[in-house]
């Protein structure tokens, strides 16, 4: 079964909404867990306007299955993830500004500085994962920078999927099949939904992980949080 890792940086933007500590960023990392979610991801950013550092700190000593913590590679986050030592960080190319995460790294062109970081972290024992897109050429330098896994950018897949889901799998697979053939661990994420998981998990079933947070925390909003989990799963079976 694929894996289902909740991203629970939406709690975190409605309790910074209003100040104080409701919701409780913790308590829902450890209800997600206990609701059946097997891995819970933070992704922190320069401005704080959604999970902060000092969140991290608290996470970590009560989560029971995977921490997974993605960002781009600054010193503070760097100093970050070596301090807290997740089971798995995520190395994303996101400009300070980004809204979101939008596109893949460009491998080739920052070969040197992945490979080191990938160095680093497997010093401490810390998985990783580069957030790439599905061009073959990236994907087999990614495999050359030493890193545990890839982590395919899914919004072109969730965009294209209400008009043509044959066409919008097809190049998934294509990265998918490379991924495994050159011995890559596979990782999805970003926009992936009730209305679309079901279908990219059954094209390609050997994904280790997928990372869902916004759809899921809207979905929560009325399914509640428990029911949305099994929802969410039960698309990964």
């Amino acid at each position: 079964m694929i894996k289902l890792s909740v991203n629970i940086n939406k709690i975190a933007t409605i309790r910074n909404s209003r100040g104080g500590k409701i919701p409780d960023v913790k308590k829902v990392a450890q209800d997600c867990e206990s609701f059946g979610a097997q891995g819970i991801t933070v992704h922190p950013r320069p401005d704080g306007r959604h999970i902060k550092y000092s969140d991290i700190y608290e996470i970590k000593p009560v989560i029971k299955t995977e921490l997974n913590i993605e960002g781009y590679p600054s010193p503070e986050f760097v100093d970050l993830v070596m301090k807290i030592k997740p089971i798995q960080v995520t190395l994303v190319p996101d400009t300070p500004e980004a809204l979101t995460s939008n596109h893949g790294w460009d491998v080739e062109a920052n070969l040197k500085k992945l490979s080191e970081l990938v160095e680093m972290f497997a010093s401490k024992s810390i998985r990783t994962s580069l957030f790439v897109e599905t061009d073959i050429k990236n994907i087999e330098f990614a495999a050359k920078t030493g890193t545990d896994r890839i982590e395919l950018y899914t919004g072109p897949y969730a965009e294209k999927y209400d008009e043509n889901r044959e066409e919008a799998i097809a190049p998934f697979i294509n990265a998918a099949q490379c991924a495994k053939q050159i011995g890559l661990g596979l990782n999805a994420g970003h926009d992936l939904s009730l209305q679309n998981l079901e279908y990219f998990a059954t094209k390609i079933p050997w994904v280790d992980e997928v990372s869902i947070g916004h759809a899921l925390i809207c979905d929560a909003l009325y399914y509640g949080l428990e029911k949305t989990i099994s929802m969410y799963k039960e698309c990964l079976r």
